[in-house]
């Protein structure tokens, strides 16, 4: 039996994007827990060649989301973002003295998946407060930003 994707969830796969996967990790883990639109500004301003096909996957998961459930793109957030390895070709190249020399390709597979705030946002509102106290009094959320709290470099 499948698991159901929770209601609020859309995404985008790339398959056999020709880069190695850890060149497309390197953008991957800076977009990942943002917005929409910070993405894409962040996404146009990185100076690697893995942005462009990340690009058109988050411009292409927000196509999807906004013409097949209809979202709105202001509220969206990239829940998952992923990249697998894919297939690698290997190639042959001759080189001097009857040498050869072995060449390989090796392609990604990037899946997006954006997420629906304003759905969240209309369920907590809808619930009573102390209601929602009462369940989650044991939870306690919070997001820590290694980068931006300056926990991991913050050595002298």
């Amino acid at each position: 039996m499948r698991k159901r994707k929770p209601y609020g969830e859309v995404y985008a796969l790339g398959q056999h994007i020709s880069m190695s996967a850890h060149k497309a990790r390197r953008v991957i883990d800076q977009i990942r827990g943002r917005s929409y639109e910070e993405t894409l500004m962040i996404l146009e301003l990185m100076p690697y060649r893995a942005c462009y096909p990340i690009f058109k996957l988050v411009y292409s998961a927000a196509a999807n989301a906004s013409h097949n459930m209809g979202f709105n793109e202001a509220s969206l957030v990239i829940s998952k973002a992923e990249v697998n390895e894919g297939t690698t070709v290997k190639k042959l190249k001759p080189r001097a003295r009857g040498r050869s020399y072995p060449i390989r390709r090796p392609s990604c597979h990037i899946r997006i998946v954006l997420q629906d705030t304003s759905l969240e946002e209309e369920y907590f509102f809808s619930l009573k407060k102390e209601e929602w106290v009462k369940k989650n009094k044991y939870k306690n959320i919070t997001y820590h930003d290694m980068y931006n709290s300056g926990g991991l470099w913050d050595k002298k």
